[in-house]
């Protein structure tokens, strides 16, 4: 907190917030928030870049912390019971957040300056990982930042739970991520088929990954339903808009928290999916042979509608 003298006034920490909640919620200008709270214009930017990394450091422990493997494991028994999906880790996507004229790498195929927020969601539309600052023009292989926690350090690989039996059969499963259709089939990572006039069984399964996916397409339109700021291109510098991302984010999970998922759906609308990545070349055998898996599974196993 600022220390008091006779020429100056520290703005107090309530205020510091308010200003801030304020930037977020409305996406006023620095310009239009220095003269509602009576500041100085270069005081506001300094507030808001303050107040975001203090309270992102406070939270994130709380509220998005590393899933032990048992909280993995909880996930995965909500996807089942919730969505009827089994054995899945959290719904993987990316959006676009315009930000203003900050260089070619940030300018994407849709012809707009953007940073990438990518996230992992569970079945209750939480973020359980994120990660912000992408481009859209990086290769491939910056897809998966966002489950580099996942990584063993040691090897590199992805450190999962074991496989275990489906529900109601003896057939293991490895536990998977699940995603649409731009991202790529690996073993650990579920998208739909492509194509159109599919068999049966593989249009089930696309409708059950789907079903599925919503978690992170909603939490998504929550996030840019309630902090309008999402809804235009952010007027500050690029480092500014990565903590900004965040702890947005994190508030999302504070909120739901404290308040439960109910009040936060209303008036909820989808954003536009629109993150493209390079191609890795072809899936590979596992990774196809586990897709198959779940469509027998999912043939075998149809939902069961409630009246």
């Amino acid at each position: 907190m600022k220390t008091w003298c006779n020429w100056h006034v520290p703005i107090l920490p309530e205020e510091r917030l308010v200003i801030t909640l304020r930037f977020l919620s409305t996406g006023s200008s620095f310009r239009a928030l220095a003269f509602t709270f009576r500041v100085g214009p270069c005081t506001v930017p300094d507030i808001v870049s303050e107040t975001v990394n203090i309270l992102w450091k406070e939270l994130q422990p709380q509220h998005i912390p590393i899933p032990t493997r048992e909280k993995l494991l909880s996930i995965a028994e909500d996807f089942y019971t919730i969505w009827n999906f089994p054995h899945c880790l959290g719904a993987l996507d990316g959006k676009h957040d315009r930000v203003r004229n900050t260089g070619s790498m940030f300018y994407n195929y849709k012809k707009y300056f953007s940073v990438v927020l990518q996230a992992v969601v569970d079945a209750n539309y939480k973020f359980i990982t994120i990660d912000v600052g992408g481009y859209d023009k990086q290769s491939d292989g910056g897809t998966f930042q966002v489950l580099d926690f996942y990584r063993t350090p040691e090897t590199g690989k992805f450190e999962l739970p074991e496989p275990a039996d489906l529900p109601q059969t003896p057939v293991k499963a490895p536990f998977v991520f699940v995603a649409y259709e731009a991202y790529p089939l690996l073993f650990f990572l579920l998208k739909p088929y492509s194509g159109t006039c599919l068999p049966y069984e593989r249009e089930n399964f696309n409708k059950r990954l789907s079903r599925c996916r919503k978690t992170v397409e909603c939490a998504f339109g929550i996030l840019t339903s309630k902090w309008r700021l999402l809804n235009k291109p952010i007027e500050t510098k690029t480092e500014l808009v990565d903590s900004i991302i965040k702890y947005v984010c994190v508030l999302h999970n504070t909120i739901v928290d404290r308040e439960g998922m109910e009040r936060n759906l209303t008036g909820v609308s989808f954003p536009d999916r629109g993150v493209v990545w390079d191609r890795i070349g072809r899936p590979s055998n596992n990774a196809k042979s586990v897709r198959e898996l779940f469509t027998s599974y999912f043939a075998n196993n149809p939902l069961v509608y409630r009246k």
